[in-house]
């Protein structure tokens, strides 16, 4: 584990070195294509919900789950509850 906390810290160290490095009007180029990315990407996922969600023919069902497993018409063993079975760890017990 030290390990891999070590090599991660030294990856993001170069990465850090290497993003410092740049020009700053570079540093401002790659921040603004990130965040219009960003923005152009948040609108279209709006737009995609806003054009599926006005559409009339679209109805939402709501309806209670069922559980599957009272589906099945096999005798499986009853559903206990399993407070009532308390099992030691005799482990951590004193001798």
């Amino acid at each position: 584990m030290k390990n891999l906390n070590m090599k991660m810290d030294q990856f993001f160290d170069r990465l850090d070195k290497r993003w410092r490095s740049l020009p700053k009007h570079r540093q401002h180029r790659i921040t603004l294509c990130c965040f219009i990315g960003y923005l152009l990407l948040t609108a279209l996922a709006i737009y995609k919900i806003g054009q599926d969600g006005g559409r009339p023919e679209n109805n939402i069902v709501t309806r209670h789950i069922q559980n599957p497993a009272l589906k099945t018409k096999q005798a499986v063993t009853p559903i206990q509850d399993s407070l009532q079975n308390i099992f030691k760890n005799r482990n951590h017990e004193r001798e």
